[in-house]
């Protein structure tokens, strides 16, 4: 099984959801005293007021896919959609994504926050999703599968019970949990769909390092999350299980290897920049660093390895000549030639000169001010053609004019949290008040500056 499980995307159609969109409301914890490695970003500082209203308008759209493509019934979300709305010709119309739905979730507390559909509105759709995940959707031992009905839940296309994409569907059940911490309802959920997954059962047999899945036909997958990539979200919610932890052990039993690049060096792993952000949609890394040698900051890695992503891509101009200081980025997406997993450094993949707009934008969290002039430059001179119902396609070529048809559930997701992350840091703040999260964090040796 790749290390790209959680990037595997397919097509589904659109369902056209009516939505009011700018109707005021907000979270319930909006106003609680945020714990002091989740304060308002610093990075902020960076935008002017013409970058917020464009991130204002682009996170609003990107939420626009997931209300707009998620079962009513289930909240379930599909993986993707057309960038206009319309359907996705293929046999895989009611083809879900948990992954998705963990961004999904994720999003209703922004969406509630700023006021883009009515609050009573977000909690009905958070209470509606948690309740079929925690009463009726299929599982096994508290793991789900990566790709399922829309309708029913039921497994699709035989995909495995992925261990990362319930680990990104767990992440918005938690931040759903805090925001909406109000509703009995919500929160008992909450809690009884992180409770009951089984983290030491993933471990099949080993004693620290997790599996990537489990097939009913076959059993686990021989493949582990033994080096650096997005699983630091997967073991820390495994460490800190209320029910089924892992060892703290497990931290520190993935290999880390150094990735040096131009000037850069960073801990590395797959070369698709996705890698660098999953985690940190939701973990406020920032002031947090590893007690042992040599100290890590995961945080100022993921920053490092974004500027040594953005030198990658220049260092391609002249193969590419699209790729300038503020047009570039690469990461698992869609191609002309279907989906890959492309990026760098190393190059990885057929790379064509394409550039994938949340290779940047997912990373406004980390480094805004080599990204956001990239959101910009991509809105200003594509926009009649990339920027459309639910903001950036999935991927565009500068120069041939190719623009991909489709947006994916997971790339508007890690968009819009990242943004979010950047202009208030309240995705890190509601994720982080669960207490098992920093617990976790100390246990497995991470320390507070």
């Amino acid at each position: 099984m790749s290390h790209f499980a959680s990037r595997r995307a397919v097509p589904a159609l659109v369902l056209a959801l009516s939505v009011a969109l700018f109707a005021p409301g907000a979270c319930a914890s909006r106003g609680a005293a945020p714990p002091p490695q989740a304060q308002t970003s610093p990075q902020r500082a960076i935008l002017s007021a013409e970058d917020d209203a464009l991130l204002e308008d682009l996170s609003k759209r990107s939420f626009q896919f997931f209300w707009e493509h998620a079962d009513p019934a289930t909240g379930i979300v599909r993986d993707r959609a057309r960038t206009d709305g319309s359907p996705v010709e293929t046999n895989a119309r009611d083809v879900g994504s948990i992954a998705s739905v963990g961004f999904g979730l994720s999003g209703l507390c922004i969406a509630a926050d700023r006021g883009w559909i009515p609050h009573s509105a977000a909690v009905d759709r958070a209470r509606t999703t948690l309740r079929f995940f925690a009463e009726r959707m299929e599982h096994q031992r508290g793991w789900f599968f990566h790709f399922v009905n829309l309708r029913t839940g039921a497994r699709e296309w035989s995909s495995e019970l992925s261990s990362i994409d319930s680990a990104l569907l767990l992440a918005g059940v938690l931040t759903a949990a805090q925001c909406f911490a109000q509703d009995v309802d919500v929160r008992r959920l909450a809690d009884a769909i992180y409770s009951r997954v089984d983290f030491a059962w993933m471990l099949a047999g080993d004693p620290v390092l997790l599996s990537h899945g489990w097939k009913p036909e076959s059993g686990f997958l021989t493949s582990r999350w033994d080096h650096y990539c997005e699983l630091m979200i997967l073991y820390l919610l495994a460490i800190g299980s209320p029910s089924h932890p892992i060892s703290a052990a497990s931290w520190r039993a993935w290999h880390r290897s150094t990735v040096t690049f131009d000037s850069y060096s960073y801990v590395g792993g797959p070369p698709p920049l996705f890698v660098h952000q999953y985690a940190h949609a939701w973990i406020d890394f920032r002031g947090w660093r590893e007690r042992e040698p040599p100290y890590i900051d995961w945080f100022q890695n993921s920053v490092v390895a974004t500027r040594a992503h953005r030198a990658f891509c220049l260092g391609l101009a002249k193969e590419f000549p699209g790729y300038t200081s503020v047009l570039w980025g690469i990461t698992a997406s869609d191609s002309r030639r279907g989906y890959v997993a492309w990026g760098g450094p190393p190059r990885e993949g057929p790379i064509d000169g394409s550039v994938v707009p949340s290779a940047a934008a997912g990373s406004l969290m980390l480094a805004p001010d080599i990204t956001m002039p990239v959101v910009r430059e991509m809105r200003r001179r594509f926009g009649d053609r990339i920027y459309r119902r639910y903001g950036f396609a999935d991927a565009f070529h500068p120069t041939d004019g190719w623009v991909n048809p489709d947006v994916i559930g997971i790339d508007v997701g890690i968009t819009l949290l990242s943004a979010e992350n950047l202009r208030s840091g309240r995705v890190w703040r509601w994720f982080m008040q669960n207490a098992a999260i920093p617990a976790a964090m100390e246990k497995s040796g991470l320390t507070r500056r």
